[in-house]
């Protein structure tokens, strides 16, 4: 029987057992290479399947424009092109202005009926509390949270200009000065790359019955919000010689129209033109103004609203006539010098050209006209 031979020496020395953990480390290597190959393609697939849904379905291509819209609303308009590509986002832009100016040529044919102070009461009857002249509450739906302002006499509105030539004012700093009770932002302005210094305004300012700036010359039309000298409430497409005759005391150039006549022109959130923060007027049949002020852009609280939104409030609160006004970051409601509202700008209230005011006794409210003897043409937006 033959001994088994034993193994050569170098044989048994390489056979060393390995360093503890080795093992372990070339499991965990490879447990984590097929993880993230796992991870890359499940990535993948998602973000085929969205791509799909956001071009390929009718729902996608809703939200698609709905953010696309949203952009535009922002001065980040660019990043829509991202979205639909740079021909559609100008083609879309185009649509709206025209869409928005189609809005605003119906004849407006709404009266309103002021309520007619009544007597005292007989001797020995007590009488009734009075109505306040304003009346805040709030609105909420969905994504959105903000604020209904009644103005129960429209004839106490007036509006507000910047006190210093070359900036504009933030409202809370015009409701303080002028000794007003409320405040909200009025029109546009023009606003370099969004940071601007808020003292030209866009198209018109009418302030008292004066025309306070006019960056538009003597026939061209404009879409105007304002109210008359009898409280009716102004919003649409007129010239400057129509304003005139019709007797227009306050009003600032903003679009678009959003009721007409006790109807919404706006047929669905389609048409809404994005989410944002919104500001706009409205008018009920017995004269009071309604102001709504939405807050946006704050996730965990308010990501803003859609003009059919904003329409929807105002017809449930009984608006016959309401136009869109300045919103996004501009959009601000002050009430007893104090902001009601959350602005959506990091820095607080923006500079403005012009706010409508609501006083107690307008006729004391001393608001000179700031931008008389400018050129309009000479105005630098961007210079602080």
């Amino acid at each position: 029987m033959e001994r088994a031979s034993l193994p050569k020496r170098s044989t048994v020395r390489n056979q060393r057992p390995a360093p503890k953990g080795t093992k372990k480390r070339k499991k965990k290597k490879g447990g984590f290479l097929r993880f993230s190959i796992r991870l890359f393609w499940s990535l993948v697939l998602i973000g085929g399947a969205a791509a799909a849904w956001l071009f390929l379905t009718v729902s996608g291509n809703h939200f698609r424009y709905l953010v696309a819209d949203t952009l535009i609303t922002t001065q980040h308009r660019y990043l829509a092109k991202y979205i639909i590509g740079q021909d559609e986002l100008n083609r879309r832009v185009t649509e709206y202005n025209k869409r928005f100016e189609a809005m605003g040529v119906e004849k407006d044919t709404h009266q309103i009926k002021l309520p007619v102070p009544t007597a005292s009461a007989e001797a020995g009857k007590e009488t009734e509390k009075p109505q306040p002249l304003v009346e805040i509450e709030e609105v909420s739906g969905k994504g959105y949270h903000g604020y209904v302002m009644t103005v129960h006499d429209p004839k106490k509105i007036r509006l507000g200009v910047p006190a210093k030539r070359g900036k504009g004012e933030k409202v809370s700093s015009m409701v303080k000065r002028y000794g007003a009770i409320a405040g909200v932002n009025g029109g546009g302005f023009a606003d370099p790359n969004w940071k601007g210094n808020g003292f030209k305004p866009i198209g018109i300012v009418i302030s008292q019955g004066k025309l306070y700036y006019n960056g538009l010359g003597k026939n061209a039309t404009t879409q105007v919000v304002g109210i008359d000298r009898d409280g009716k409430m102004i919003a649409g497409n007129y010239s400057l010689k129509e304003l005139d005759r019709m007797g227009v005391q306050e009003a600032v150039t903003f679009q678009p129209r959003i009721i007409v006549n006790g109807k919404g022109l706006i047929k669905n959130a389609a048409e809404g033109w994005g989410i944002a923060p919104r500001t706009a007027m409205g008018q009920r049949e017995d004269g009071a103004i309604l102001f709504v002020i939405i807050d946006g852009r704050q996730p965990t609280y308010s990501v803003g609203a859609n003009l059919y939104d904003v329409q929807q409030i105002m017809l449930k609160h009984g608006a016959v006539i309401a136009a869109n006004l300045d919103g996004g970051s501009s959009t601000v409601l002050v009430k007893d010098n104090e902001i009601v509202n959350k602005p959506s700008s990091e820095y607080g209230e923006r500079y403005l050209p012009t706010s409508f005011l609501v006083f107690e006794h307008p006729e004391q409210a001393d608001i000179p006209n700031i931008w008389a003897g400018l050129n309009p043409k000479d105005i630098d937006p961007s210079k602080k």
